[in-house]
């Protein structure tokens, strides 16, 4: 197996482009690097559990991705434990003082997001793992610790990947001075193949390592942030930061064809906006139509439409109750399925679309000018996350997902932990939204799903970039067209349908496809071939044999392999 200390991340090899599916191992993972998957790997074969690695897994990612995620994020959890049979849901996003208002130390022009301002919260991330940890821990809490203190020290390989994505969140990771002390190596950011070496980070994590996660929730660096938060006319208190602890969750879990989908419950949203929308594009028939035809996507993009817009209405359950059958009712699927049939035009609007669309994809008719367009959605979708998907060979499956939102003082670096604040909303209808209530936990983007068979989950998978519009894609793809894994999540992904009939997806759609699609009043615009921003799955799954395989998304620098 790799030495994952060997591994150089600015080797061509492992930059984003075409994965391969590996098949019959005793315990699998698949990681957004290669660093973590080979890492994930030594914990599962030195006898670790899948918990280990994942959370061996997030403390890694938190060091060597920090314009992904970061030791003061947030955490989701999805947890399949065969000793128990039971399914395991936890929360631990980022949390707000309810007796505090919104603080936000960034000007908005400054955040990178065009959404407006990114607030201060309080971090979830270590509580997680502490939770996760005490709950189905094997290995000693400072063993887990110890590859992360290696690459603080050490210093990964800086890709080109890293470097884009760094620069592009420059005027928020370098406004304060201690991001700049951070993030520079001198003058500049660490450039591609030099070592990008974070001290400080360094010695915090050892301490993380002796004391245990108890550091940084209560402890020194716990104390500094507050002292830090307070300096910035943030009036936090240590109380605050130990409040709220994580909160564990029966995961939403409903039939569907001759399978069972478990997937995450409120305060998330993805669990029940897949069962409305799956059965929406159930009761469309949408497998009669080819994929990637102008039908299927015209559906598609009308069902995410409706399950993004009804999964608003999801509140943390401190604040509001939602009734789950609403979202699995096939009466209510059948509504809105009869209710999206009914806006497919009956008359060619192709003249209508020449006469009041400009921006359009090109093709060979000339319908349109040319607009490729990475940027065309709101850019708080593309907030960064590391996901991981690990099965061990007990059979515990974890999918689960560490990130930078919703973590501490936006731009703020205390004690070498990079934070860029949360971008959630507390009054609108986006996707990421919290409630200033006390105990009150953030509605995140976040996708996990497991696939069961009798009750016994025969895949996992879940994503980063959007979950809300592309989770339901893959899943589409598996259950509707039964393509193989890889190819599910390597197809190609849009956005939901925008309000001006306007669908962003990438460019690899067939030049008629675009045609029909423009004569049914769908104006396309699309992002790259292959768009990062739309995520990158990692999967888990069991071949038709029962073996277990893992694959990964070609969008970003994902790796997935095993133990024979």
């Amino acid at each position: 197996m790799i030495n994952p200390r060997e591994i150089n991340l600015s080797d061509p090899k492992w930059i984003p482009g075409p994965k391969k599916t590996v098949k019959d191992v005793k315990a699998a993972v698949s990681a957004d690097n290669a660093v973590v998957t080979y890492s994930l790997l030594n914990i599962l074969k030195k006898g670790g559990n899948a918990i280990d690695a994942a959370i061996t897994g997030c403390l890694i990612q938190g060091t060597i991705e920090p314009y992904m995620t970061n030791l003061a994020g947030s955490i989701t959890f999805l947890h399949y434990n065969a000793k128990e049979d039971k399914y395991y849901q936890l929360d631990s996003t980022a949390t707000y003082p309810p007796n505090l208002p919104l603080h936000s130390p960034i000007p908005p022009q400054k955040s990178g997001y065009a959404a407006g301002k990114v607030n201060s919260c309080i971090p979830g991330f270590m509580k997680g793992l502490k939770a996760i940890h005490d709950k189905f821990g094997s290995l000693p809490w400072e063993n887990l610790c110890q590859d992360a203190i290696y690459w603080a020290e050490e210093g990964n390989h800086v890709s080109q990947f890293e470097l884009e994505a760094t620069i592009a969140a420059g005027d928020l990771l370098t406004y304060f001075p201690e991001g700049r002390d951070f993030f520079y190596q001198g003058d500049y950011f660490a450039r591609i193949g030099e070592r990008f070496k974070k001290p400080k980070l360094a010695s915090t994590l050892k301490k993380l390592a002796k004391e245990g996660p108890d550091y940084m929730i209560s402890g020194e660096w716990a104390e500094n942030f507050v002292k830090k938060a307070n300096e910035l006319n943030w009036k936090i208190t240590l109380d605050d930061m130990k409040a709220n602890e994580p909160r564990w969750v029966d995961p939403v879990r409903f039939k569907f064809r001759d399978y069972e989908i478990v997937a995450l419950a409120p305060p998330q949203q993805q669990g029940l906006q897949i069962a409305l929308v799956l059965g929406i594009l159930d009761k469309l028939q949408i497998d009669k139509y080819e994929p990637y035809s102008a039908e299927h996507l015209f559906f598609m993009a009308h069902a995410l439409r409706v399950g993004i817009h009804l999964t608003g209405y999801i509140h943390d359950t401190v604040v509001s109750d939602i009734d789950h059958s609403l979202f699995t009712d096939e009466k209510v699927h059948q509504y809105w399925a009869n209710i999206i049939k009914s806006y497919l035009p009956k008359v060619d609007l192709t003249n209508h679309m020449k006469l009041t669309h400009k921006a359009s994809v090109a093709n060979d008719k000339g319908l349109a000018d040319i607009n490729f367009e990475s940027n065309s959605v709101e850019d708080h979708l593309k907030s960064g996350s590391c996901e991981l998907s690990i099965v061990d060979e007990n059979g515990n499956w974890v999918q689960m997902m560490n990130t930078l939102q919703g973590s501490g003082i936006p731009g703020m670096v205390v004690d070498g932990v990079v934070m860029i604040g949360n971008h959630s909303s507390v009054n609108s209808f986006r996707m990421m939204d919290v409630k200033l209530v006390e105990n009150a936990r953030q509605r995140l983007i976040m996708g996990h799903t497991m696939i069961l068979k009798d009750g016994k989950p025969v895949m996992q998978l879940g994503t980063p970039g959007s979950p809300p519009n592309t989770q339901v894609q893959a899943l589409c793809n598996l259950l509707f067209y039964n393509m193989e894994p890889y190819e599910a999540v390597s197809s190609p992904r849009m956005y939901a349908l925008m309000d001006d009939n306007t669908m962003v997806i990438e460019d690899r759609i067939e030049t008629e496809v675009v045609k029909k699609l423009f004569s049914m009043g769908i104006n396309v615009r699309c992002n790259l071939k292959w768009d990062w921003h739309m995520g990158s799955f990692q999967v888990c799954y069991l071949n038709e044999n029962g073996k277990l395989c893992t694959t990964v998304d070609p969008r970003r620098c994902g790796v997935a392999d095993g133990l024979k």
